[in-house]
This record gives structure tokens, sequence and C-alpha cells, in this order.
């Protein structure tokens, strides 16, 4: 292998790629890397903000969703997508909330839910391009979806699942040679800066999150000393967010979160954040490393 850069990203629907990694998965690009995105469901389940659309059924959402993916791909200039398992292997479990407000996963789920995939075989799916592409670095959510949808928490196993078995040499020879992932990340909120955009949002009279204590407004993510990398926006700023444009079926400029989202985005030292989990750390610092690869010998 050269010494090219791999990134393998794996997400649960499209448009979160857009939400949560596009400022990355730009830079790397723009840097020659191999930069891999997984999907794992088609979407099919999202809500739809577009009025003509309304009527759409979960399977002709799904398929429109491919071109909006296929869209903000050409905008990100990422050219290496896989569907896990293939487009439609697994569909969106949607998602509802609890009493108390919680992300929960629905009583009646559609057929084929990635909720409800067997773990082993849908791990398989992503040994089996982990192996191909050989990443260097791995990311996807933490354990609780990063806020709790059934999708990204089963993203999440699925994607830790298949690290450890892509290393194991007795694990499925027919799938490829074995490939231990140097380094393990999750994606999170930057907490700094989602504290930041809560009081810049509401100076401009954007209710967002409703009125929240000061300690509320920190417990929006992780606190910093926790966050183990931030790659800025910078110069691809304008990608990330033409990039999360491409999903007018699930973006509104006009709605309070889009407004949100933007004000953090534009924020001073604005970035995606990331925990470091396993493999190789991060070369000691004061603060986060802003290379997910700082350290690694890309050999």
């Amino acid at each position: 292998m050269t010494d090219t850069k791999r990134l393998l990203i794996v997400h649960a629907h499209p448009d979160d790629e857009s939400s949560q990694s596009a400022g990355t998965m730009a830079r790397y690009v723009d840097e020659g890397a191999q930069v891999t995105l997984v999907t794992c469901t088609l979407g099919e389940m999202g809500e739809i903000l577009v009025p003509e659309w309304q009527n759409f059924s979960p399977s002709e959402l799904g398929q429109h969703r491919i071109g909006e993916l296929e869209q903000a791909m050409t905008v990100l200039g990422v050219t290496d997508h896989v569907w896990l398992g293939g487009a439609g292997a697994y569909h969106d479990s949607g998602m509802t909330r609890d009493e108390q407000g919680n992300v929960v996963p629905e009583q009646e789920r559609p057929e084929g839910a990635f909720w409800d995939a067997d773990l082993l075989e849908a791990a398989n799916h992503l040994v089996e391009v982990i192996r191909d592409r050989r990443p260097h670095v791995v990311s996807t959510y933490d354990p609780n979806g990063n806020y709790g949808h059934p999708d990204h928490i089963q993203a999440h196993r699925v994607t830790m699942y298949a690290v450890a078995l892509a290393g194991a040499p007795a694990h499925r020879p027919d799938l490829g040679d074995p490939w231990q992932v140097p380094r393990v990340l999750w994606s999170t909120n930057n907490a700094k800066l989602w504290e930041q955009a809560y009081y810049v949002a509401r100076d401009r009279g954007l209710n967002v999150f409703g009125d929240l204590s000061e300690e509320d407004v920190k417990r929006l993510g992780p606190q910093d000393v926790t966050i183990a990398a931030v790659v800025p926006y910078g110069e691809n700023l304008s990608k990330a967010t033409q990039a999360l444009l491409s999903y007018r079926s699930q973006v509104s400029e006009d709605a309070d979160f889009w407004q949100f989202f933007q004000i953090m985005r534009e924020l001073e030292g604005s970035g995606e954040a990331y925990l470091y989990v396993a493999g190789i750390p991060f070369p000691p610092s004061d603060a986060p490393a802003d290379d997910l690869f700082a350290g690694l010998d890309l050999g």
C-alpha cells in the first residue's frame, strides 16, 4: 500500500455525513486521501419537508435520497461510496420519543429495519469493505448514536464489531486479508461551539432548544477535555453547507435549527469533533489535534 491517508466513515442515513462529517471528508479529499463513506440505509423514514413530496412512500423517498446523496458527494469530491450490503439491504428503522422526550425505537418497524439486522451479518459486510480499503482511521457514532437514533446506535455496533473482526486472521478469510485499523474514532458534538452558538442564536431570537440553564447548555456535548481532535471547517465551510443543502427533502434554510447549525459552523475555530476510542493515540498535546492521522504510520 502507498503512504496515502485512508479514511473510512460509517453513517446511518443519507444526510448524516453532510451534517457531521462534511468538512472532514472535503479536507481529506482535497489532500489526496482515500475517503470512503459507508451508508447503512436509504433513509426511507426521514421527515419530508418539501410539500410536493409529502405523498412519497418510504420506498420512493429512499430512491429520491440516493440522488440527494450523490449530489452531496459530488460537492464534497467523494468518489468512494458504499451502501452497507448493497443499496436497500437495510431499511431505515425510524424513531419516536418516550414520555421523557428520549429518542427510542418504534414499536412497529418496517420489514428489514436496520435496528433488527443480524449483527454478525451486517458486520461482515463492513469487514469486507475494511479489509479491501485498509483504512488508517475509521469513524462512526458513539454508543448512544450521538442522540439516541436506533440506526445510529446500530451503525456504532456494526462498526465496532466489524473493526474487531476485520483484524482477526481466523475470521472469514474469504472476506480478504486481515486488517487491524490503526485508529478508531467517534464523531461527537463540539460542546464549546454548541454552547457559544446557543447564546448567539438566543440573542438573534432563535429558540432552538428552549430556555436552558447554564449547566444544561454545557451538556449539549462532551466537555472539551474529552475531545481528541477537531477538524476545522476553514475553506471547506462552503462545501459543507452546500452538501447539506443537497438534501432538500430533509433540510430547510428557513428552519430555526438550520440557522442555529450555520451559526455554529461559522464561529471562529468551528470544526468537526472526534473522540479517541482505540488504536494508536494522538500525540500528547494541550489542545485537540487538527489532523485525524496525526502520529500514524501511513505505510
